[in-house]
């Protein structure tokens, strides 16, 4: 269905304006939707009303635009959902102790329950374990409103995909999932992702949706795993790991490339293949064998970058000068949640090191207090005993940082060739 950008009447609440809910947000703006959005950080709301965003892939002058021209409230005040026809939970879904953590949610859900009216729709797209919609949010709702899901609201779920830093796939051309309680919750569902993205995926349940989430990351965690196993294997046979996945991926039918590294972060790939493996072990008593080894080897790999640097240095790293490029997750994002560079950092400074760090994207507030953020400069790199390319981070000029380092140790085969230059 083609998405429809004219005016509507239709009132539509986002619950967390981070990565996820900010994007959609505004996109719902501009097919001519109204929407509140709603975020309990008053800090980020206070930035967010002055038209600065802190999301790297919204422009604020596209915020600015949506807040002047009436289209887009933002608030901290959970009263401001009264009178929705539709509203999307984009909430956290962290880990507490190895378990799910659904406090968010349910906050949400406890929230906007007292506003839901016959008719209207709830969508969740936090990441969860199957059963979350129906079994955890359901009955929130229900005790809240007094209404049912299904026979007096609609209720679905709709995975997110969105990937930072990503300027091909964006929300509005990504494939959507969609799903619902009933037949009814799933028209109303697709009905509404219709207006905001180019194609809508139905499937029969939320159980699925919330699989399918699931399964899409963890696919991702365990062939990067994989590959990060074999580097460390490869090395010591005399293989390149990074040439050996470029001739694999000359195959044009069943190998897709996955590259090492020095371990995952942002929220999706060290947090959602546990939610599963935490539902299969609490309710069939089973481990998901594949997820467990691949999180192991995935957590351990700043470990492995730690070692790799004070072998190559020859020397304690107790008293090092330590230079890290990059401790955003991900390239060209300043994304640091469960960032293995920050990882790399901690596990450095445990060890004596004193660490410096060239990072242009994230925020500073966010980043261990003990690390010291510098430029990329000729200075900084003689001065340092180890360069480590934590993050590559397109803006740092690499040439550089082979002419003038003395020891460079390139996590993300960016510098391939180079003299002085030790790859994972």
């Amino acid at each position: 269905m083609a998405v429809s950008e004219t005016p509507s009447s239709e009132r539509v609440v986002v619950i967390g304006l981070g990565y996820v809910g900010l994007p959609l947000a505004l996109r719902a703006t501009e097919t001519g939707l109204r929407v509140v959005g709603i975020d309990t950080d008053r800090q980020r709301i206070k930035q967010l009303a002055m038209g600065d965003s802190y999301v790297e892939d919204i422009e604020s002058a596209r915020l600015l635009a949506a807040l002047d021209e009436g289209r887009l409230q933002v608030t901290a005040d959970p009263d401001a959902a009264e009178g929705f026809d539709v509203c999307v939970i984009t909430v956290p879904t962290p880990l507490l102790d190895g378990a799910p953590d659904l406090s968010y949610i349910e906050s949400a859900a406890r929230a906007i329950a007292p506003y839901v009216r016959t008719g209207s729709t709830v969508v969740l797209e936090s990441t969860s374990y199957p059963g979350t919609t129906e079994d955890v949010l359901a009955p929130l709702l229900e005790a809240g409103s007094g209404l049912r899901p299904g026979r007096d609201f609609h209720l679905g779920y709709s995975p997110e995909r969105i990937d930072p830093g990503n300027s091909r796939w964006r929300l509005e051309n990504t494939p959507k999932v969609v799903s619902g309680v009933d037949e009814q919750s799933l028209e109303a569902v697709e009905a509404f992702y219709d207006r905001i993205v180019a194609r809508t995926v139905p499937v029969t349940s939320t159980r699925t949706a919330e699989l399918t989430k699931l399964l899409e990351n963890t696919f991702r965690q365990v062939n990067i795993a994989l590959v990060n196993e074999l580097a460390l294997c490869a090395r010591p046979l005399g293989v390149d790991i990074w040439e050996a996945v470029d001739a694999a991926a000359t195959k044009p039918f069943g190998f897709m490339p996955f590259y090492p590294g020095p371990g995952v972060g942002g929220h999706c790939l060290p947090v959602d293949p546990s939610y599963l493996s935490w539902q299969v072990r609490q309710q069939l008593q089973h481990d998901v064998r594949f997820v467990s080894l691949a999180q192991e080897i995935n957590d351990g790999m700043p470990e492995q970058v730690v070692r790799r640097v004070e072998t190559g240095l020859g020397r304690p790293l107790t008293g090092a000068r330590i230079l890290l490029l990059g401790l955003a997750y991900k390239k060209n994002t300043g994304d640091v949640r469960e960032s293995p560079a920050v990882a790399i950092a901690e596990l450095l400074l445990a060890r004596g090191a004193r660490v410096r760090a060239v990072e242009p994207y994230a925020d500073p507030f966010r980043l261990p207090s003990e690390v010291l953020c510098v430029e990329l400069t000729a200075p900084e790199l003689r001065e340092a005993d180890a360069v480590i390319i934590a993050t590559d981070h397109d803006c740092f000029d690499y040439g550089l940082v082979t002419r003038e380092s003395g020891y460079v140790f390139d996590a993300r085969n960016r510098c391939a060739g180079a003299p002085g230059v030790e790859r994972l």
